[in-house]
């Protein structure tokens, strides 16, 4: 029998077992809102997907190598919110829908309640590529003490630039930036792209 530990961390869900089968995980938390499980803590470079079938962490592969960032470190949480997928029939690629958590490093596997504020629209490889941006809902992790993308913007507007910059250079196939979507647009497609 595997043994399976569940931590709750200043609101967080760390998970941790033999097997991380981290297939089915709510879509939401308890208190109603989306949960995001990180795949690559903020500040680190190396570029981590979760991998379904051998239900582990693993280091993306690009020709044969480890991939790593060749820019700055990875300026928020990364991960995806669970039981979503990109509808690979209208434009997108397919994998479950991508997030930023804006707060300090997160440990891998950390399943978070969160805020979506907004999603920067990327075409990658004539693909959409949307990444969500958002914020914990636990108040005590939230930073940016933002919960919308007019706080965002009014509060911090150069964090838009500083984003945009980011995702421009950290792959070496370039990237199209296509606008971004607000706060409701962002929970539509959130809706939208749910497997639930």
């Amino acid at each position: 029998m595997k043994q399976i530990f569940i931590l709750f961390i200043s609101g967080l869900l760390l998970l941790s077992c033999e097997e991380k089968n981290m297939k089915n995980l709510p879509f939401k938390s308890e208190s109603g809102f989306f949960n995001a499980l990180i795949e690559i803590p903020a500040g680190t470079n190396k570029k981590y997907e979760y991998n379904t079938e051998d239900l582990s962490f693993e280091v993306d592969q690009r020709d044969g190598k480890d991939r790593i960032i060749p820019y700055l470190p990875y300026f928020a949480n990364y991960g995806y919110i669970p039981s979503t997928l990109s509808d690979s029939t209208k434009g997108g690629d397919g994998d479950p829908v991508d997030i930023f958590v804006i707060s300090e490093a997160l440990s891998q596997g950390t399943l978070i309640p969160i805020i979506p504020i907004a999603t920067v629209k990327l075409i990658d490889d004539n693909e959409e590529d949307y990444k969500i941006i958002a914020v914990p809902a636990d108040e005590t992790l939230n930073v940016l003490h933002v919960k919308t993308f007019e706080e965002l913007k009014s509060k911090h507007p150069s964090i838009i630039t500083i984003i945009e910059t980011w995702l421009a250079n950290y792959d070496t196939d370039p990237l199209k930036i296509n606008g971004w979507l607000d706060q409701k647009e962002t929970e539509d497609y959130i809706i939208k792209n749910s497997q639930n």
